[in-house]
């Protein structure tokens, strides 16, 4: 296989990722929302987000670091603020009686935020966007980890990656504006791509445990953060956010040598008929896609994007031609799958 990758439909892969979460101990129903969570992020081009972290996610299990058996619920509302306890459910799991909660306070208040604690994982961030913005709501999603990234003028892990997500509905129901980014120069999860694929990965990604920048995947040993103190900055202030309203720090207590469990996440969903006309408001997003669309092309440019247009259009063609799986993330699923004694030929490298 000269290209280094395998392709698989996204049925195929969808069904595969759901049989070895199932048999890596997620209940039936949370292996079902895992997969389509990572496949979605695999459609789109994001596979820093995708199947890749199924392994560790069966690790994380097994070192109860994920309870496949817990049930978010919601610990306290008040008007239209509420906070879920996904009690270390799996990510995609947890995320969702988040955002479905917001969108829940949404319906009655006109906007609703929702913070949920120990959520574990939660994966491609702009997966909930998206169903935020289905729902003809406006989202804003961001989740909070463990330190993974440099802090300006100090060494070594200090904040976390925490991504950020904000979506807009449109009169296109198939196309709302999504943003969907990391605070770090890149997504941990590209980190473990490179590595996976063996290639280098480029400088101002990531430094060694010394502080030095380094294009060696196998020796980052701390992101570096998008726009140096801005990035920092907003990593900074999700944490307060999403860990220190939730009453779940992670990052100090990490700091000071303690592991504290599981990650912490915050919707907001706001209707935008709560201040304007719906469709008003819908055309008015359309119209401002249509002019930065027919931007004037700079010198060499293709073509203007929003955000969330790469990710559609790569989705429209991986669901033709299939989806690439480098070929060191096939080989890591292939011997889960011989670990969990299921049965995957279509992972079978030649």
């Amino acid at each position: 296989m000269s290209t280094g990758t395998l392709t698989l439909t996204p049925d195929a892969l969808r069904g595969l990722a759901e049989r070895l979460l199932a048999a890596g101990g997620f209940r039936p129903e949370d292996a079902r929302k895992v997969a389509e969570l990572l496949v979605w992020a695999n459609l789109r081009g994001v596979d820093s987000h995708g199947v890749l972290r199924i392994p560790r996610y069966v690790e994380m299990v097994r070192l109860c670091m994920i309870d496949p058996q817990a049930i978010p619920q919601v610990a306290r509302e008040h008007g239209a603020v509420a906070l879920v306890d996904a009690g270390l459910a799996p990510g995609a799991s947890g995320m969702e009686s988040v955002a479905l909660k917001a969108m829940e306070l949404a319906a009655r208040w006109g906007a609703g935020v929702c913070v949920g604690r120990n959520v574990t994982h939660a994966g491609a961030i702009g997966y909930f966007a998206h169903k935020v913005a289905a729902a003809g709501l406006i989202g804003i999603v961001m989740t909070a980890s463990k330190p993974l990234m440099a802090y300006p003028g100090a060494r070594g892990e200090a904040v976390s990656s925490n991504p950020l997500a904000i979506s807009a509905p449109s009169m296109d129901a198939d196309a709302p504006i999504v943003l969907d980014m990391s605070t770090a120069a890149v997504a941990l999860g590209q980190i473990m791509a490179a590595r996976d694929a063996g290639r280098a990965v480029p400088e101002g990604w990531g430094v060694d445990g010394e502080g030095r920048s380094t294009t060696d995947p196998s020796l980052v040993k701390a992101l570096l953060p998008m726009a140096g103190v801005k990035g920092a900055g907003l990593s900074l202030m999700i944490e307060v956010l999403c860990s220190l309203l939730a009453g779940n720090p992670i990052i100090a207590p990490a700091l000071a040598g303690q592991d504290p469990l599981g990650f912490n996440g915050l919707v907001v969903a706001v209707d935008p008929a709560a201040f304007t006309d719906r469709a008003d408001f819908l055309a008015n997003v359309h119209a401002l896609a249509g002019a930065i669309h027919g931007l004037p092309l700079a010198s060499g440019a293709e073509g203007v994007l929003l955000p969330g247009d790469r990710g559609r259009r790569t989705a429209a063609e991986r669901s033709r031609d299939g989806i690439p799986l480098a070929r060191g993330t096939a080989k890591k699923l292939a011997e889960l799958a011989t670990q969990l004694g299921i049965e995957a030929p279509a992972l079978e490298l030649s």
